[in-house]
């Protein structure tokens, strides 16, 4: 049964930097998992693809093969050495889960009993989504982890709806879900800024839960390094990237552009931070709407910060 949770690639079949293909997740076994969960639970029940849903496969594919190379075999001045560091560690991509039209749903149920293989295993798990729907059923598997998860948002928005039409499990509602899950702790939410999926009524019940929130001026003022102090130390961590979090000047290509966003050295921080204070468990990369990039520019830092993610975890890991 676990075969037919994931599917190959689309484009060619190219995995993520040409890591070994792997879709039997009973039988994983892996350091790293980067796993594609292109569909969200729409709002229209017409359709649940929308144009964030190519960006797994786009991602994969959009790095030459020679770019590939390089990145795997030279020097990173972003790591201050190679991509794993010279150490003896499997990555692989586990393709997409396998969605079905007819049942929205049962995308969600084989993202969730994926994730649970994954993480069941003491695997890192990189998710590529999809809209931010997409960490809902990750998160929900989480619960196997077997200890309290802070979960750590970036974001322009707070994504703590109720519904929208009715749906609950939608891209505005990742973090009001997550916060309903018992194995779910503190909740970081960094970047807010601009206009978007909050009414007084979710600031006011974000805030009651106890979200840390900080938004995007109160970080370019206090700093990266100031925020990640007030995270508690030691983890389990899992990060949750909203692509428009990050300024629009370096991932353009999003639904909702909104300046003033997180920068690449202040995400650059967070991640490398993260993992020198404690265990992180997984991210996703949510919300790339690929028709809007400019010169790939959204691409190429996504492909970079999931390489920092990566590089940041291997070192503070102890491999052989």
């Amino acid at each position: 049964m676990t075969k037919t949770l994931t599917e190959a690639p689309g484009l060619l079949g190219r995995t993520f930097l040409n890591f070994p293909l792997a879709l039997d997740l009973e039988q994983l076994q892996a350091d790293i998992a980067i796993l594609g969960i292109p569909f969200g639970m729409p709002y229209d029940v017409a359709s649940m693809a929308n144009d964030q849903s190519t960006a797994p496969d786009l991602l994969r594919h959009m790095p030459t093969e020679e770019d590939v190379r390089y990145t795997k075999t030279h020097y990173d001045w972003d790591l201050e050495g190679y991509l794993l560091d010279g150490r003896d560690i499997r990555v692989v991509d586990c393709g997409n889960v396998v969605g079905d039209r007819s049942d929205h749903s049962a995308h969600y149920r084989k993202a969730e009993e994926a994730a649970r293989l994954i993480f069941g295993q003491g695997t890192l798990l990189i998710t590529l989504g999809g809209d931010h729907g997409v960490p809902i059923p990750v998160m929900r598997a989480l619960e196997v982890v077997n200890k309290t998860v802070t979960l750590i948002h970036i974001d322009a928005h707070l994504d703590w709806r109720e519904d929208i039409n009715g749906e609950t499990e939608g891209y505005s509602s990742p973090i009001r879900r997550a916060s309903e899950m018992p194995w779910i702790g503190d909740i970081y939410q960094i970047g807010m800024r601009g206009i978007g999926s909050a009414r007084h009524g979710e600031v006011e019940d974000a805030q009651a839960h106890g979200a840390h929130i900080t938004t995007a001026y109160s970080l370019h003022e206090r700093g990266m390094a100031n925020v990640l102090a007030q995270i508690p130390d030691g983890g389990p961590y899992y990060l949750t990237i909203d692509a428009d979090g990050l300024d629009p000047t370096i991932m353009p290509g999003v639904m909702a552009q909104t300046p003033g966003g997180v920068t690449w050295p202040q995400i650059h921080s967070l991640i490398h931070g993260l993992a020198k204070k404690g265990n992180m468990v997984g991210m996703d990369l949510v919300e790339i709407a690929p028709s809007r990039d400019v010169g790939g520019i959204t691409l190429v830092h996504a492909e970079r910060l999931i390489c920092n993610f990566i590089g940041a975890w291997v070192r503070a890991n102890k491999f052989a």
